[in-house]
């Protein structure tokens, strides 16, 4: 991959509004960062424009997971699961093992009788959809067993538990290096870009009116297609054209409690079952981060903040 140093971006910039382009991609997360490497390794002309900074949005902002979703098998979404597992092991075994990394999660068991059975054949299918190609299978564990790898836990609500294993990631340098691989493939990436109206001949989007947010300059970047990646942001990205497009985002926040490691005991993530959904501890250098929720995004998506109900 390319550096993405000042003077590349002045260049990528001044290319972006010489030439026509094949695709512009406004949106630089990691959906856009993905969609600007696919097309220049396919030989496009391409450029990537972002109005903050690479993975500022979202894509900084998860549960520091590549999985392939546990806990959607109960919905019985299986296609979805095996494609997420068959992508996180692409990540883990050949695209990026330098930031994917291994970590053993422990599901504790509360419940005697029909608990260990039901999750230890969710597990399984899991393992077997593509779960445990690149990491151990699941294990079984006593109640001594369970306390022995997470310490912390109430040793008096405890059975046993079961280990399996999922990988974490630095989402956020994740997405950074999508973007500079497809800088190194031929991509103009350009951050602080701001978009504020696309190009239009008559029902045609032909590119996009960008203000440099550096310089204050104003210019126009002609493309035969726009990639809207901008991910909470859609809406606002669509109404530059005119016209109500076909998706529609109902904007959501998810609260992760980030808590120093010395608060709780053990070094395998946790995942426990709660009323709505699971809830993930994930160890993440000196710190534990506890989440995930699902509300309503209430206040400004541009500065998002908890409250006290989160």
């Amino acid at each position: 991959s390319v550096a993405l140093s000042p003077a590349n971006r002045q260049a990528a910039l001044d290319a972006m509004a010489a030439a026509p382009l094949d695709v512009l991609v406004v949106g630089a997360g990691v959906v856009g960062g993905g969609a600007a490497l696919d097309a220049a390794t396919r030989g496009l002309k391409v450029a990537l424009v972002e109005a903050r900074d690479f993975a500022s949005g979202t894509s900084s902002r998860s549960s520091k997971m590549f999985h392939g979703g546990l806990r959607y098998l109960e919905q019985l979404e299986f296609g979805l699961v095996r494609e997420a597992l068959h992508e996180r092991e692409l990540s883990l075994a050949t695209l990026a093992p330098h930031l994917v990394k291994p970590l053993p999660f422990l599901f504790p068991l509360t419940k005697r009788v029909w608990e260990r059975p039901y999750i230890a054949a969710g597990i399984f299918l899991y393992d077997q959809l593509g779960g445990a190609k690149s990491v151990p299978p699941q294990k079984h564990l006593t109640r001594h067993g369970a306390l022995r790898l997470a310490p912390g836990l109430k040793r008096s609500s405890l059975i046993g538990g079961i280990r399996y294993y999922d990988t974490v990631v630095d989402d956020a340098r994740h997405t950074m290096f999508l973007s500079r691989t497809a800088a190194a493939y031929g991509a103009h990436i350009a951050s602080r870009t701001r978009v504020i109206g696309l190009l239009r001949e008559g029902d045609r989007v032909t590119g996009a009116k960008v203000k440099d947010l550096e310089s204050g300059k104003e210019f126009d970047i002609l493309a035969k297609q726009v990639v809207n990646a901008t991910g909470v942001w859609t809406d606002e990205t669509q109404s530059f054209a005119g016209e109500r497009g076909q998706f529609h985002v109902r904007a959501s926040k998810g609260i992760h409690i980030v808590v120093p490691r010395d608060r709780i005991r053990g070094d395998s993530g946790l995942i426990l079952r709660t009323e709505k959904s699971v809830l993930f501890v994930i160890p993440w250098g000196r710190l534990w981060i506890i989440g995930t929720t699902d509300t309503d995004r209430e206040l400004s998506k541009d500065h998002q903040a908890a409250r006290r109900s989160d």
